[in-house]
């Protein structure tokens, strides 16, 4: 009883001396603390914490199945990059991971090498390959790819629609070689969905909403850890302030333009085309 600034935090974390889970108990004290000192720091006002309150319930309320405000939230506030970044210290060479993203759905369909996986959709078709090995140069035979991306003009993912369509998502297997490929078009840069408190929230502190042009790649075999990450397109308006902090050197690939002629795939083009090569590194299980 009699709570003051001086000892209430260590009676908040007193009443955790029952807790059963040591993980959680070190996780929860921790966030207590730090929430407290951010308190008293700031000197948090009656009307702040109010307004934050709103701020949370307002988050939470925009989130559906086609939707996730509190991954925006994290993403903008770099708590993702951060996250990423203390789980997966990979051994030098290995490829680079970055954030996840929201837009990530399960049950892609697995497509055979250079299938089409942005068909009908709009944009400067682009050919993407390259080879998956492990750190120490052997090449991985039987990894699966998960690819997923915006269209190639106005830069929404599929869920973002109202149509209840897939595309620019497939699943490509690698071959004896650790080789792959696969079609899609070039993706472009995109606002991530700004209509809501999280954009609200970036327009207060001055900020853009704009993500660089980018594929999303997540690569598993059962011997090899899990990278996801992105492939960047070189040149991009936005690579140097990525709203959500995920921009690495070594995931920035070059997308070379190539008049109308024969494609990659060994069929030919109409139109402008682009080609982008990859080679993934996977750090051993």
């Amino acid at each position: 009883m009699n709570f003051d600034e001086a000892d209430l935090t260590d009676a908040v974390i007193a009443r955790m001396e029952n807790c059963a889970n040591p993980r959680f108990e070190l996780v929860m004290t921790s966030l207590i603390r730090h929430l407290h000192d951010f308190v008293r720091e700031v000197e948090l006002t009656e009307q702040e914490w109010f307004e934050g309150i709103g701020f949370l319930t307002a988050t939470g309320q925009m989130c559906d199945d086609k939707r996730q405000e509190f991954i925006l939230l994290s993403d903008t506030l770099g708590a993702s990059m951060l996250v990423d970044a203390v789980n997966h210290r990979y051994p030098m060479g290995a490829t680079e991971t970055t954030v996840f993203g929201p837009f990530f759905v399960e049950g892609a369909p697995s497509r055979p090498r250079w299938a089409n996986l942005a068909e009908g959709v709009p944009g400067t078709p682009c050919f993407v390959s390259g080879t998956v090995r492990g750190t120490a140069g052997k090449p991985v035979a039987g990894a699966v790819i998960d690819v997923w991306q915006t269209d190639g003009v106005e830069g929404l993912y599929d869920v973002q629609r109202r149509d209840g369509g897939m595309y620019g998502r497939g699943r490509i297997t690698t071959d004896a070689d650790g080789g792959y490929a696969f079609r899609t078009v070039q993706p472009v840069s995109y606002p991530i969905p700004d209509d809501g408190p999280v954009g609200k929230m970036l327009h207060r502190m001055g900020r853009h909403p704009w993500r660089p042009a980018h594929i999303h790649t997540m690569i598993t075999h059962p011997d090899y850890r899990t990278a996801a990450t992105h492939l960047f397109v070189a040149g991009d308006a936005y690579l140097g302030s990525d709203a959500v902090f995920g921009v690495k050197d070594s995931l920035v690939v070059d997308f070379v333009q190539h008049p109308p002629g024969p494609t990659p795939d060994g069929g030919s083009s109409e139109a402008l085309f682009s080609t982008a090569k990859f080679d993934f590194a996977l750090a051993p299980a």
